[in-house]
C-alpha cells in the first residue's frame, strides 16, 4: 500500500513591503551633523533624535549626540551621516524634514513636520499626531 497523495505547496509568503525612511535631512541639516560628528570629545556614531513631552504646546524635540545604536534604534542613513530615532518617536517623525537654520540671532535645527498640529510662539515645543500608516 503506498500513498499517492501530494501534499499541497505551501503558498509563498508575500514580499514585504519596504518600510519608509522616517526623516530625511536637508544639505544644511547633514553639513552641521558632520561638523558636530568631528568636534565632538568622545566617538560618536550620530545624533539621536526624540520627541518628549513638555513645553507649553505639550511636547519638543530632542537631538543628542548617540555614543552606541541602540538596538530599538530607527537608524536613518541621509546624505553620508546618521540619525538614530528613538522608537517611540517614530510615528511623531515620519514624514519629518530636518533642517538646520542659522540667522543673526539664532542656529538650530529645525523640524519641518507634516504631523505638526501647532507651536508655541517661542518656538520650542509642539504638539503633534501620530503619522497615519
Amino acid at each position: 500500500m503506498n500513498d499517492m497523495t501530494q501534499a499541497s505547496p505551501t503558498p509563498a509568503k508575500p514580499k514585504p513591503r519596504p518600510r519608509p525612511q522616517v526623516m530625511k535631512l536637508t544639505d544644511a541639516a547633514a553639513e552641521r551633523i558632520t561638523e558636530l560628528t568631528k568636534r565632538a570629545d568622545s566617538e560618536i556614531v550620530g545624533l539621536r533624535v526624540g520627541i518628549k513631552n513638555g513645553g507649553c504646546a505639550g511636547q519638543s524635540y530632542t537631538v543628542e549626540y548617540a555614543h552606541e545604536i541602540r538596538p530599538t534604534d530607527e537608524v536613518v542613513e541621509d546624505k553620508g551621516v546618521k540619525i538614530l530615532v528613538d522608537p517611540k518617536a517614530v510615528l511623531f517623525l515620519l514624514g519629518t524634514e530636518m533642517d538646520y537654520v542659522a540667522d543673526t540671532m539664532q542656529a538650530q535645527f529645525v523640524f519641518n513636520k507634516p504631523n505638526q498640529v501647532s507651536a508655541c510662539g517661542c518656538g520650542e515645543s509642539v504638539q503633534l499626531k501620530p503619522a497615519k500608516v
